[in-house]
């Protein structure tokens, strides 16, 4: 019985870790040099959010790395979005990465490390490639 409280705990707190993580990421959502803008106009709105781009064969990908998905299922609905980089904004087209071939392909460019993969609570990893 002390066991399942110690691994009770653990899992409960482990939790907490994940969902205080991804929360401080979805609030400041920080920028580098390897981030973009996407813009995502619907019926609420436009919708803003910050992602790390990935370019593979000069093909520009963002990746649902995350649990909250919001921004994603947005896309599929609304595929016309808008990307900044930098000082430049320009069109695009969403497109969900259905292929294993090339998911492969951009998981391998941008693998997700062991200690980010812990603070996140491993989620599936999903693509979207961006046609502009």
């Amino acid at each position: 019985m002390r066991g399942l409280k110690i691994i009770s705990i653990v899992l409960i707190t482990y939790l907490g870790v994940v969902v205080l993580f991804e929360s401080a990421l979805g609030y400041f959502q920080p920028q580098g040099d390897d981030t973009l803008i996407l813009s995502i106009k619907g019926d609420e709105g436009t919708s803003v959010r910050v992602l790390s781009r990935i370019e593979v064969d000069d093909q520009l990908y963002v990746a649902v790395n995350h649990w909250p998905r919001g921004w994603f299922n947005k896309v599929l609905e609304n595929p016309e979005v808008q990307i900044t980089i930098g000082a430049e904004t320009a069109e695009y087209r969403a497109a969900k990465v259905t292929a294993v071939d090339e998911a492969a392909r951009i998981d391998s460019a941008r693998p997700r490390g062991l200690l980010f993969l812990l603070l996140t609570g491993f989620p599936p990893r999903k693509f979207v490639r961006l046609e502009g």
